[in-house]
């Protein structure tokens, strides 16, 4: 598939994002809804890692880019981000623990998933 169709399916999957996201009685990220729909597609196998390997990979070595303009905003707003900077301090240092130890359960349950998977194979 051609870097246009890989585009393609990756815009197609935010829309169809968007429009469940309009539709839920209760807000809800649309861009979340994206990824879960995106992986629903990869499991089952409608959307093949192949099919959207290169602008993946393009978004993943460019991601530096996403984040100028929301730091950028932060800045605008940086007396208001200083008036809370201590409870915002203590949420990162409470939250971000959690992220990592989330993070290492999930990679090594998926692992842990894959092995078992291969080992039913053979």
């Amino acid at each position: 598939m051609n870097i246009m169709g890989e585009l393609a399916v990756l815009f197609g999957v935010c829309l169809i994002a968007e429009g469940v996201s309009a539709l839920l009685p209760v807000p809800f990220p649309a861009s979340v809804i994206g990824m879960l729909l995106l992986l629903a597609l990869l499991m089952v196998r409608v959307v093949r890692e192949r099919h959207i390997d290169r602008v993946c990979g393009f978004l993943s070595d460019n991601m530096s880019f996403f984040f100028v303009a929301p730091c950028v905003g932060l800045l605008k707003h940086l007396d208001v981000l200083l008036q809370c900077l201590v409870p915002f301090c203590i949420i990162a240092l409470v939250t971000t623990p959690v992220v990592y130890f989330v993070t290492a359960w999930t990679v090594q349950l998926t692992r842990a998933l894959q092995r078992r998977k291969g080992a039913r194979h053979d």
